[in-house]
């Protein structure tokens, strides 16, 4: 299993400089891959903005959105950002897309919220498929979601499947719902299997702060969520090792806390 990094593109107050040191650094390191969360009524750095500028100053870390929320943008929008932020990478981005669970980001945006699974099923042919766009989308795939729906357009467009974290067990439920759905539909071989978590190495409580306002919207759930923090070397080894032997392909941790000493003591632990 490769085991990749987040870029701090969620967490309040990171602004460009630390993002660009946080993504160079990560790509000396033993991360497999760079990836970023997507949120529009937040205080965050837009996640294609991120990729593109991580792309600038690195050479060997593949990209990810883990997830970017299709809906929210026009479609040939949302390809031409993917194409673009592949083409400045040398061909290193792995775009993961879902509907998202947040309505103010829909509210904010001024898109409907109903109808968002057919619109990023839409999305999806498109960028399999093609369209009259001017660009041919030959991106590698991830589809996220936890419905029926959801595991279904993953099988039928994508490459395989993004989990949205929490324990290893949960993980595994998914992954059996996502090959199975895979199966289904008669695709050969299996889907790609990704999936995350949090964590805060000797920081625990700002960590468990960010978690409870990130995902304040789930309301009480918001504490078991900053529950789930990572925040110890063993605790990290034992979350790695239960996500692989749950047959996990790429597992990507994602900070709580944007300090760059946070990158280097977690290089430590995986490494």
């Amino acid at each position: 299993m490769r085991v990749g990094i987040g870029l701090p593109n969620t967490i309040p107050g990171v602004d460009g400089p630390v993002l660009v040191d946080w993504a160079r650094r990560a790509d000396a390191g033993p991360f497999s891959t760079l990836a970023v969360l997507d949120r529009l009524a937040y205080d965050s750095i837009e996640p294609f903005a991120a990729l593109a500028a991580a792309a600038g100053v690195t050479k060997r870390a593949g990209l990810a959105t883990m997830i970017a929320i299709g809906p929210l943008r026009n479609t040939a929008l949302l390809v031409k950002q993917a194409v673009s932020v592949d083409a400045l990478s040398g061909r290193r981005l792995t775009l993961g897309l879902a509907v998202g669970a947040r309505l103010d980001d829909y509210e904010t945006a001024g898109v409907e919220h109903r109808g968002r699974g057919a619109r990023l099923s839409e999305q999806l042919a498109t960028l399999r498929d093609g369209d009259d766009l001017g660009v041919r989308p030959n991106l590698r795939l991830l589809v996220g979601g936890m419905t029926g729906p959801a595991f279904a357009r993953m099988a039928r467009y994508a490459d395989g499947y993004a989990h949205n974290g929490g324990p290893p067990r949960a993980f595994a439920r998914a992954a059996d719902s996502a090959r199975a759905a895979w199966s289904d539909l008669g695709r050969p071989g299996r889907p790609v299997l990704w999936g995350q978590g949090y964590f805060a190495l000797g920081d625990e409580e700002a960590g468990a702060t960010y978690l409870r306002d990130y995902y304040a919207f789930t309301g009480p759930f918001a504490e078991k969520i900053a529950a789930g923090n990572l925040t110890s070397a063993r605790a990290i080894r034992d979350f790695v090792r239960g996500y692989a032997e749950a047959g996990c392909d790429e597992l990507i941790l994602f900070p709580t806390v944007a300090d760059l000493e946070q990158l280097d003591r977690l290089a430590e632990v995986v490494s």
